[in-house]
């Protein structure tokens, strides 16, 4: 799909903030009001836009402790990776799971309210799997950078 310079903007603009009134965001891109909803209904529905989503604080949540879990799995199968990722997707404490090359296999965001939370998630998830050779567990200490949002768009191509 290959995006105007406007839908560019338009996207721009809501990774700073979706939260902003249409209105708003018009009046940041130069549209109307009327056009700059139509843009936007266009761009979630080519996917373009894939969720908006509020991000809770972990004060809120009590949910304050993030590991960093790199895995290294015993046999290198698709099918062994799948179940794996089945039993990730099952697991509410991981917030993210990126497959990587390199000396591991898979890279983990666990998010969990303290130590014992997390030894349960260890014994109930990891250790269960029976294709995992090891676990690395980095305890983050402090997040210096959140950003969900993609560089600013610059070229209008999406596949």
């Amino acid at each position: 799909m290959k995006l105007a310079e406007i839908d560019i903007r338009i996207l721009n603009e809501l990774q700073k903030n979706a939260d902003q009134t249409n209105l708003a965001l018009a009046d940041k891109v130069g549209l109307s009001a009327p056009a700059c909803l139509k843009r936007v209904q266009k761009l979630k529905s080519s996917g373009a836009i894939e969720k908006i989503v509020a991000i809770v604080s972990p004060t809120i949540t009590g949910r304050r402790l993030n590991m960093v879990v790199e895995i290294e799995m015993k046999i290198d199968s698709q099918s062994q990776y799948q179940r794996f990722v089945k039993a990730i997707m099952n697991a509410p404490e991981v917030k993210q799971c990126y497959q990587v090359t390199g000396e591991v296999d898979f890279v983990l965001v666990v998010n969990v309210a303290d130590i014992f939370e997390y030894d349960t998630f260890c014994n109930d998830v990891l250790h269960t799997h029976d294709n995992m050779k090891k676990f690395t567990t980095l305890i983050s200490i402090k997040c210096n950078k959140f950003d969900l949002s993609h560089h600013d768009l610059v070229s209008g191509t999406i596949n």
